[in-house]
């Protein structure tokens, strides 16, 4: 169990914060740079092939301090794209954690979009025109995401070392499931195991350069047919 009772605040390199997970002992984000990691690896690797359609299918597992979905947010706006977005988290973060994060601040967004996004319940509700978000209080075994919905999945979980849980076949089988032909799964994570789990299923994989303090991470293809 990854609960946010044990939760510190941690400023990181770039100036922008992470939580610091005592339980797991792993921070959410990356020492090195919260956003600057955030959005080398899911935005830039995951997202950004996918904005050139007018709606674009996200589903992230491990919802966490909602920075992934606000810089989602942000590039959606940027690109005028419709995003509807799903996310899987068994453990949100306190409305006291969520305050002391400084996201919106430093990515010059409306603090009430980030609020909105952690206030809201288990529905899709519109959080701008453009972003819609279904966020879905479950563990991730019991998730059932719909089939050949998304265009990428972001896999965001604590590490496969504290995590082993997530890190599974079975857990991966169903995210290719959710992806469409064609469809884009990326993690920070570039282990050995997490990449031939996800080989075994079908992906194709790439090992693309990682942010400061990460040598590479992992993007997987869904192949097209």
């Amino acid at each position: 169990m990854m609960n946010s009772v044990n939760n510190q605040l941690v400023i990181t390199a770039d100036g922008s914060s992470t939580l610091y997970n005592a339980q797991s002992g792993e921070h959410y984000h990356s020492t090195f740079g919260a956003i600057q990691e955030s959005r080398h690896i899911f935005i830039e690797a995951g997202l950004w092939p996918c904005l050139n359609q007018s709606n674009v299918w996200v589903l992230e597992v491990g919802f966490g301090t909602g920075l992934n979905a606000l810089l989602t947010l942000q590039a959606g706006e940027e690109k005028h794209v419709k995003i509807h977005y799903t996310a899987i988290e068994l453990y949100p973060v306190s409305a006291a954690e969520i305050e002391a994060l400084n996201y919106a601040d430093l990515l010059d967004i409306d603090t009430t979009l980030f609020h909105r996004m952690h206030e809201s319940a288990q529905s899709s509700i519109p959080i701008t025109p453009l972003f819609y978000l279904d966020k879905q209080l479950v563990s991730f075994q019991d998730a059932k995401p719909e089939r050949s919905k998304y265009d990428v999945v972001f896999f965001d979980a604590f590490s496969p070392d504290s995590q082993p849980e997530m890190w599974t076949e079975k857990g991966f089988r169903k995210l290719y499931e959710a992806l469409k032909p064609g469809g884009i799964l990326v993690t920070y994570s570039s282990k050995g195991l997490v990449k031939r789990a996800l080989q075994s299923i079908g992906f194709r994989i790439e090992k693309l350069p990682g942010p400061p303090g990460k040598r590479e991470f992992l993007r997987a293809w869904k192949e097209s047919f």
